[in-house]
Formats: C-alpha cells, structure tokens, sequence
C-alpha cells in the first residue's frame, strides 16, 4: 500500500500542475483514480498493475500522464501511456515579453527621481527602501498575468495587495529612526511574493501542487538571481576600475543608474531563465541538497549540542537572536526547496534522515531563542522588533516540529512522503499573512516609532 500511495502521490503532483486544472479538479480525478484502482484490485491485478491500467483509463489527462512518462522513462508504465505521435507542445519561451517587462522595470526604478525623492543609492534613499518591491515585483507579477492568461477577477486578485502595500508604506507618518520602518521594509517584499505567487499559479492557489511549483521556482529564481548578481557585480566592478584613471566622475553615475536599474531587471531575466529552463535547473536542484543538507546538519546539530552543554543561550543579545533568526530562515528554506526538489516515489534514504537531524537541531535551537526572547521582554519589555521576532519564531517552531514528526513517520514507513509536502504547501500562507500584519497592523500598535 505504501508504494501505491507513493504512486498515486506522484501522479497527482503531475496532474496538479496542469493550468487547467485546480485544487477541486484534482480531489476529484484522484477520488476517480482510486475508484478505478479498487475495481481493478477487485479482479484480481496487482497494486501496480492496476495504477497502470488506471491511469491509462484516465483518459481526460492523458497528456499529462505522457509527460509523466517522458519524466520517468524508465518506468513500466510508459509502454501504456506514451505513443510515439504524441510530441509535447513547445511552450512559448516568452523571452521578448520578459526582456520588455525587464526594461519597464529598470526604468521605473527612477521614475521617483522625477518628483524629488532622491536616488536610490543615495542618503535620501529611505522611500526607496520601503518601495522597493513595489517598484519591481508588480513587474513580475504582471508578467505571470501576461502568461498564465489570467481572469480579470483574477487581475484584481493580484493588484489588491501591491495597491494596499502602497498606501500603507507612504500614508503612514514614520518617526524619525522608525524600527517599524525598517521591520516593513523588511516584510513588504515577503508579503508582495505571495501575490506574485498567486499570479504564477495562475490564480489556482487552493492547489497543493501549485503551491509545491511556487516553493521549487522560487528556490530556482533565487539561484539565477544570485548568480546574475554576482556576474552583474563583477561587470560593474570591472567597468568602474577601467573609467575611474580616465574619468573619475562617470564612476558614481554609473553605480547610481546602473546598478539599481540592473538589479530590477534581473528580477524579471532570473524569472524567464527559471521558465525557459527549468529542466536544467531541476537537475540542479537534487544535487544543490544533497551538498547542502549534510552541511546545515552538522552545523545545526554542532551548534545545538554547543548552547545545551555550555548553557550559553541565558547569554543571547539581540544581534545574536537576530542571526538564529536568519539561520532558522535559511534552514525553512532549505527544508522546502529539498522538498520540492525530491522524488516523491523514491523510498527514505540518507539525505532525508540527515535532513530530519537539521530540523531537529533547528527545533532545538529555535526552542533555546524563544527562551531568550521571553527572557528579554519579561526583563526590558515589548518593542516592535520583539514582536515581531517572537511571531516569526513561534511560526517556525510549529512548522518544524510537524515537519520533524512527519519525517520520522516517513522514515518508519507508517505515511508517505506526500503528507510531508501536503504539510508544508498547507501551512506556507502563514507566513504571508504574518509578514502582511507586520506591514500593516504592527507600525500603528506602536506608533510608528
């Protein structure tokens, strides 16, 4: 049954992935597969026998079960699905919708120049830093508008939240030095991606799938960023040291409109490459996991093992509460992107029981942090950075301690690898409604100081 299960997972992340098909559409082709499988069992074939012979029955995802097939080519059931006339679409790579939007968004970096906000490399720069994703993540947004072929109710889905983060970020009367300034420039990118995510779903976010496809791309765009970046710098930095002997007064232009004009468009470049290759990056991705997650599971587990002997957390102040909470960050991330990466027909191995030794060791450390940050407000009170970290942590501490229960149930074969991804996608939203409270309800709890 467990293998079964672990079939029936797999085919339905496949067909969730389909743009015209959504959450319910799925529960319900999943409710007529098992129908067929249990009829089949019935007459006397085999679990597998009878997955396959189900799924060739399926005859409204037929191409999806051939893509399955191409994904999987070694695979028995590829004889009964995949026919030699049946040649997939070539998806339109959209390059030159990307390249234009890229341009709109480089350009528009400095549209608030115009009207005397200063530069955004500048001191006067702070209107930028809270803009900042309102000035580039429509963009891309309206790009997955543009090629999911959303509806207009859909549009207005999308919109609300980059038109309320607008009035939010410049309607509010910041105090001089404003910690909850700084916590929404902070969180406002965190809570648009959510609506650039909803954009890429194609307005199907009640699909777990989607979900998981939103979690996987992001992973992917942040790889294809940072190497832009990194390139980008490099370019930049090369540039600067070859004008500066000739005319030392074209080197702080070029950072001041290049830079940030360079860094809106790559947004939108690192987005395409993730559409136009995903299939290399996939490749990547398994292999980006298993370098990594051995790596975080013995720092994590060094550093838990580390504050529990030394009894060093009663000594926490908050520049170091500040870098658990990156690191805590960092390891959501990987747990999710490991996630979304793996094969959820391929059985326990090594890497997702050192993955569980990562999130356990997180859960420790984030316990001893929670402990800190009590211990702080008890002794000097609540201030906005306190709150805000402390909901964040406890958000973590209930992710990770599910994700660790249900990879120990998966290791002992009791539940498939599917509940875990299940898990996941289900609780993600939490996070864009914590980091939109943030933004919104935070600032005026505290006066916006």
């Amino acid at each position: 049954m467990a293998a079964l299960e672990a079939q029936i997972s797999e085919w339905r992340h496949y067909v969730g992935r389909s743009r015209g098909v959504q959450g319910p559409d799925v529960e319900e082709l999943e409710a007529h597969l098992r129908e067929q499988i249990d009829a089949l069992g019935g007459a006397g074939l085999a679990d597998d026998e009878a997955f396959l012979v189900a799924v060739k029955r399926m005859g409204a995802i037929d191409a999806l079960s051939r893509e399955f097939a191409r994904e999987h080519s070694g695979r028995l059931w590829k004889q009964l699905v995949l026919t030699a006339d049946a040649e997939p679409e070539r998806p339109s790579r959209g390059l030159t919708s990307a390249l234009v939007v890229a341009v709109l968004a480089a350009l528009a970096v400095h549209v608030p120049r115009l009207f005397g906000l200063g530069a955004p490399t500048g001191e006067e720069g702070t209107f930028y830093l809270r803009n900042a994703g309102l000035l580039v993540l429509p963009f891309l947004a309206g790009w997955f508008t543009l090629r999911r072929g959303l509806t207009r109710r859909q549009v207005l889905v999308t919109a609300v939240p980059f038109a309320v983060g607008a009035v939010v970020v410049n309607v509010y009367p910041w105090a001089p030095n404003s910690a909850t300034e700084l916590l929404v420039v902070l969180h406002l990118p965190v809570a648009l991606w959510f609506a650039v995510a909803y954009a890429s779903m194609g307005g199907a976010w009640r699909s777990h799938e989607r979900r998981m496809d939103v979690v996987r791309f992001t992973g992917e765009w942040f790889i294809y960023y940072t190497l832009i970046a990194l390139g980008g710098g490099v370019l930049l930095g090369l540039t600067a040291l070859i004008l500066e002997p000739v005319s030392p007064g074209l080197v702080e232009p070029l950072f001041v409109w290049v830079l940030p004009s360079g860094a809106a468009g790559a947004v939108l470049v690192a987005a395409w490459l993730v559409e136009a290759k995903q299939d290399v990056v996939e490749n990547m991705a398994p292999v980006l996991t298993a370098v990594f997650t051995p790596l975080f599971a013995v720092v994590l587990a060094g550093s838990a093992a580390t504050y529990m002997v030394s009894g060093f957390a009663g000594e926490f102040h908050r520049d170091v509460l500040g870098v658990f909470d990156v690191l805590l960050v960092v390891v959501l991330g990987l747990v999710l992107y490991s996630t979304s990466a793996r094969d959820p027909a391929r059985p326990a191995g090594v890497l997702d029981r050192l993955q569980l030794v990562a999130v356990a060791s997180a859960l420790v450390l984030d316990a001893v942090v929670l402990a800190a940050m009590v211990t702080r407000i008890g002794d000097l009170g609540w201030t906005p950075n306190r709150v805000a970290a402390l909901g964040l942590n406890l958000l973590l501490l209930v992710n990770l301690a599910r994700a660790a229960h249900l990879s120990v149930r998966f290791l002992a074969g009791r539940v498939a690898f599917h509940r875990l991804e299940r898990w996941q996608t289900t609780y993600l939203p939490t996070y864009g409604l914590w980091a939109a409270a943030v933004v919104a309800v935070l600032p005026p709890l505290f006066a916006f100081a």
